[in-house]
């Protein structure tokens, strides 16, 4: 039986992991792995029509529970404002803590070039908080340390530049699900400033041909951890 691991992807807001990875972590989650999505706010400020901040900040944390279901993976959702997010003390220890409580493996988050600054700042604290939970100096919610194993960064409209993927994961099988997931939020839904559903059900699609499946999601490595040092070519022994 291969190891089981627990996957963590780290989103700015609401519907952020699961429009990038959701068929990913369905994957993952059907096999047996443990998959948690950490909000690090509810992305609560482009509101519906006739709609409070608040109220609708309420509605996506409902709405990330409802897809977190359909997807079979857990889901936590931070009680930071969005757009307004700062790589601070603050939410790097609270970050810090989740990792340190949940011991997750491996962490995966939005990529370092964005036009959005709350997904900028994202891969920031985690690898800040990563840090964090690692060290044995830093007393945080009386857990002991833990590290995570890697760190990598997932395909977002809004995070383009300069990201070109490692990864390329056949999600054919989940894909039908992942779809049904985005589904239960208004914003994927009814935006009218950009079309979310059809553009990640193209995307599997486009991913899918480079992959010569019939869908796929993608990965990226940070910038330099991509390199493999040894005596041979990584996966062809001598």
């Amino acid at each position: 039986m291969s190891e089981k691991i627990h996957v963590i992807v780290v989103g700015a807001h609401c519907g952020d992991a699961e429009i990038q990875v959701g068929a990913v972590a369905h994957k993952y989650a059907k096999a047996g792995h443990q998959v948690t999505f950490l909000h690090l706010t509810a992305g609560e400020k482009g509101t519906p029509p006739n709609m409070s901040v608040e109220d609708y900040r309420l509605q996506k944390i409902k709405e990330s529970e409802e897809a977190a279901k359909v997807l079979g993976v857990n889901t936590i959702t931070l009680d930071y404002k969005d757009a307004e997010l700062k790589l601070e003390d603050e939410i790097v220890d609270e970050v810090a803590t989740v990792f340190r409580k949940l011991k997750p493996t491996l962490a995966i988050t939005h990529w370092t070039h964005s036009i959005h600054p709350d997904h900028t700042l994202c891969p920031q604290i985690v690898e800040a908080a990563w840090l964090k939970a690692a060290l044995p100096g830093f007393e945080l919610g009386g857990y002991p340390p833990h590290s995570l194993r890697a760190m990598l960064h997932s395909e977002n409209w809004e995070d383009m530049q300069n990201y070109e993927p490692d990864i390329f994961i056949d999600v054919t099988e989940e894909f039908e699900t992942y779809l049904h997931a985005l589904s239960k939020y208004w914003f994927i839904m009814n935006s009218s400033s950009f079309r979310y559903y059809d553009y990640y059900k193209a995307l599997g699609t486009l991913r899918g041909c480079l992959n010569r499946t019939k869908y796929a999601q993608t990965l990226k490595y940070p910038i330099g951890r991509n390199v493999r040092k040894g005596t041979e070519i990584p996966g062809f022994q001598l």
